[in-house]
């Protein structure tokens, strides 16, 4: 007897193909209505599901396929003559193979305007069923859901006439998982109809296993999102360099969310996921530089991410330095032949295109998970802000908001002190705000920078000593959000020092 193929499917990509070959090779092929007629118009003889069933497509077609002779012939098991007894006398035929994917559920609710009544006509019964029907018995039964998978299970077929027993477990496998996604989908939506959002259905991809975690013993894996967005290291493209390891990763995210808030030219180098230079300038070329020079001592093994084209230039005077990681946006092909020279150089090609949509950030705990928004807020730094005698100039404003925008990103407690838009100290994760101050401020006395500098604080300042310590190193400027019982006292210590100070009423911590 010849085997039997049951096909219904709504994605039809590749199926002519596949289910000619399967016709070629003697296979009987039942199908259920649109992908019958596109079958038959193919020129390719099909038995209608009704034809087996003996019992007509009813409900507009939401019942077709919950049949005992679809469901006997997929789970009987072959080797178990009572099953087999069973077929042969309620007339039962097998079914050695299911091609079916489901309704186009995700899809449909993803478009502006969507009803709950169109959603739940996207609801798929029957083919969920045969799916979980056919992969249960796959010790007989084949089951394909995958448009991707139909070359292999024909090449089988047609050279050993069926397909082997670790291939069915494979699909089996996969047939679950499309069932299970599909299902987290739709529970997940009618859940938010109904008002009840209690549950979090979370779906990743395995990307790598990665060498170690944090540490040596530590083991670690890598997974992405099924949902693709820019600055995103999980759809990077790495065009060369040693395997991305955890902390890299973790470091390379950190650097790509520090990006996202720039939109001039802008350069950042980054150790253990705090910026150690950064700058904005008219060209990538002088960005690099400024960001280099605001920190040449930490940037050894660091990453460096831009955010436009990264040139031969540029490329010329990283490949000295010792980096670990460089990204952008996308290279010249004179770039990538300089940075090729370090075989071990991690080059990443990232998608930095703007978007407004939320990111949702998961930490795990133990025993739980913590899920907020990203904080890609960045706040318009304006005049009328401005809380003491002395006044922001122009290029007062334009190196708050560059710090403003930088210290959002450093671990608090966080101080970041800079000058014509680029960094000049960072203090991060210090137990408090002044020992963070005292840090940035000795950094950039180091360097050299006493001049028109600037200091912001990612939390407010719960005294006035950090105030009174930037004036001693020549601060001009103050931005924090405000919001201690002792704010006063920090704008009469600002006033007395004829300091400018502005306050956003917008905090960014960074734990």
């Amino acid at each position: 007897m010849a085997k039997r193929a049951l096909v219904s499917v709504s994605d039809k990509t590749g199926l002519v193909e596949f289910v000619n070959g399967l016709s070629k090779a003697g296979w009987e092929i039942i199908a259920t209505g649109g992908t019958q007629k596109l079958l038959e118009e193919a020129g390719i003889t099909t038995i209608g599901i009704s034809e087996v069933t003996g019992f007509p497509e009813i409900c507009d077609g939401r019942v077709k396929t919950l049949h005992p002779k679809v469901h006997g012939a997929l789970l009987a098991r072959r080797s178990n003559p009572s099953h087999l007894k069973a077929l042969e006398e309620n007339g039962i035929g097998f079914i050695d193979l299911v091609c079916v994917n489901l309704y186009p559920f995700r899809q449909t609710i993803a478009q502006e305007g969507v009803t709950l009544e169109d959603a739940i006509e996207k609801i798929d019964i029957g083919g969920p069923s045969m799916l979980r029907s056919a992969a249960k018995n796959y010790e007989s039964v084949t089951v394909v859901c995958d448009p991707q998978d139909y070359p292999q299970v024909l090449a089988e077929i047609v050279q050993n006439g069926d397909t082997s027993l670790q291939t069915r477990l494979e699909l089996s496998a996969k047939a679950y998982t499309h069932t299970a996604q599909y299902d987290c989908c739709i529970a997940a939506y009618m859940r938010k109809q109904a008002g009840l959002n209690e549950k979090l259905f979370l779906e990743f991809d395995l990307k790598q296993s990665l060498r170690y975690g944090e540490n040596p013993h530590q083991s670690a894996k890598f997974y992405s999102s099924v949902q693709q967005m820019p600055y995103s290291l999980a759809s990077a493209e790495q065009l060369q360099g040693k395997e991305m390891s955890y902390n890299n990763i973790q470091d390379a995210n950190a650097a790509l969310n520090i990006v996202r808030d720039f939109r001039k030219p802008f350069c950042v180098a980054l150790k253990h996921m705090n910026p150690c230079g950064a700058a904005e300038a008219d060209d990538i070329e002088t960005a690099w530089r400024k960001a280099y020079e605001a920190d040449t001592v930490s940037i050894y093994g660091g990453i460096v991410a831009v955010n436009r084209c990264l040139t031969g230039e540029v490329a010329k005077e990283m490949k000295p330095i010792f980096l670990e990681i460089v990204m952008a946006p996308d290279y010249t092909p004179e770039a990538l032949q300089i940075l090729s020279a370090k075989k071990n150089l991690r080059v990443l090609k990232v998608e930095m295109s703007s978007s407004d949509n939320k990111i949702d950030q998961y930490v795990s705990v133990n025993g739980g998970l913590l899920v907020q928004h990203l904080d890609t807020q960045v706040e318009q730094l304006t005049a009328d802000m401005c809380v003491t005698e002395q006044k922001p100039t122009e290029q007062m404003l334009a190196d708050l908001q560059f710090a403003w925008n930088i210290v959002k990103h450093v671990k608090s407690n966080a101080i970041v002190v800079a000058a014509n838009q680029q960094t000049r100290g960072v203090g991060a994760g210090q137990m408090n705000r002044v020992g963070s101050a005292e840090i940035a401020l000795k950094q950039a006395e180091s360097g050299g920078s006493c001049e028109n500098l600037v200091l912001s604080s990612d939390g407010f300042l719960p005294f006035d000593d950090t105030v009174e310590m930037a004036a001693r190193y020549g601060i001009k400027a103050i931005v924090q959000p405000g919001g201690s019982i002792r704010d006063t006292d920090c704008i009469n210590k600002a006033n007395e020092k004829g300091i400018c100070m502005l306050l956003t009423g917008i905090r960014h911590f960074k734990h």
